[in-house]
């Protein structure tokens, strides 16, 4: 049995995170997420509970894909992901794209996301 890599660990448990926006899914999102999680986004910044709330009403997200995926072991512990994310927040939206840094530490035998970062993409011409 091969061991994973740390790249296909942290595409596994961020693939998570943005699956439990399709599905709305709030207990799955803030499992996935530490206690003192903090979101910084174009919108402000967020906590775990916080993030959480947008799916209060249901799925966030329609569909997504990450492009372009990097690691960085920052510590035997401690993975950053770096990724282009292209989504639609409806099945008929626009396609929108964004530029995601996610922190993800290992905290008593288990992964969690500890800081996330979205930048939106710029529109080209």
């Amino acid at each position: 049995m091969t061991q994973q890599t740390p790249l296909d660990l942290v595409l596994e448990l961020e693939s998570a995170v943005w699956q439990a926006l399709v599905d709305g899914d709030r207990a799955a999102d803030e499992a996935l997420l530490a206690e003192r999680f903090l979101g910084v986004y174009p919108t402000g910044f967020a906590d775990r509970s916080q993030h959480g709330q947008q799916l209060a009403d249901g799925p966030s997200m329609a569909e997504y894909s990450i492009l372009s995926p990097s690691v960085q072991e920052i510590t035997d512990g401690d993975l950053l992901l770096s990724y282009e994310a292209q989504y639609r927040t409806t099945p008929d939206g626009e396609l929108e794209r964004m530029f995601v840094s996610s922190l993800w530490s290992k905290r008593q035998e288990r992964w969690l996301n500890v800081f996330s970062q979205d930048t939106p993409a710029q529109r080209g011409p």
